[in-house]
């Protein structure tokens, strides 16, 4: 008897220590006094390095806001379109700011926030390719970062599809821009910050995959924090603070986005 009380004590300490493990996450970030995000470094304009290998970008700025209006330290962590929901299932990271959308699929294994940025995905290529879908992208070779929602759906719509699958989207970029690829599948805003670095190169865009607004993303359990981050987005879109980062960094302004 002593033997399966002991057996049953183990084990709700153990149920208590995962309890506690999973704590309340936006508590837990004011506690410590730090809040740790995720953010891109391979997708200008969201997330880059300056010439002096300092981040900068939509979704840097995002993340700065956000732990100003918690009151906390910000640590950044690089991440890309492959790790970004493994950092956060894993607990490397408490937010994701990293200009992702949401799928049925992702929204399985995270919670989103709502939308802070309203973009598209596309495939763009040079002007003198015919092509005008997924279905008609025969032999080319189209670049696309593994894992993002770009490179799903593409997978998705053309299975035989020949897809250059790079581990972030500066690879992608690298490959399409010096001719290894023929295409290349990415984010509209992406898209045309490398037409203007890359006045040579043609970014003619082939066909949009779909509607693709930037989400936030938080750990599934994390209810309190994913409600302290749709506030957030509220109150920088009334105060005009997200239309000051589209004309800053996307060059336009801020059109109505989708609710969840």
């Amino acid at each position: 008897m002593r033997s399966i009380l002991a057996a049953i004590a183990a084990i709700a300490i153990g149920l208590f220590g995962a309890a506690e493990a999973r704590a309340d996450k936006l508590q837990d970030i004011l506690s410590k006094g730090v809040v740790r995000i995720g953010v891109p470094l391979d997708a200008p304009p969201f997330g880059s390095q300056d010439a002096n290998r300092n981040p900068v970008g939509f979704d840097i700025e995002m993340a700065e806001m956000v732990a100003k209006a918690l009151g906390v330290k910000l640590e950044m962590q690089q991440i890309t379109g492959a790790n970004r929901i493994p950092f956060l299932l894993t607990d490397k990271v408490d937010i994701v700011i990293s200009v992702m959308g949401l799928t049925p699929e992702r929204a399985k294994q995270i919670q989103f926030t709502a939308p802070y940025a309203n973009t598209f995905l596309a495939v763009y290529g040079a002007k003198s390719l015919q092509v005008s879908g997924p279905d008609q992208l025969g032999s080319n070779r189209l670049a696309a970062a593994k894992g993002t929602t770009q490179e799903l759906a593409i997978s998705a719509a053309n299975p035989k599809a020949n897809i250059m699958r790079t581990e972030d989207d500066a690879t992608a970029a690298a490959a399409y821009i010096s001719g290894q690829a023929d295409l290349i599948a990415t984010n509209s805003i992406v898209a045309q910050a490398l037409a203007k670095q890359n006045p040579s190169k043609e970014f003619d865009r082939k066909f949009t995959i779909r509607r693709s607004p930037a989400h936030m993303g938080v750990q599934m359990d994390q209810h309190n924090l994913v409600r302290w981050l749709d506030s957030f987005i509220f109150f920088n879109t009334m105060n005009g603070e997200l239309d000051r980062l589209h004309r800053k960094y996307l060059d336009m302004p801020m059109d109505p986005l989708p609710t969840l």
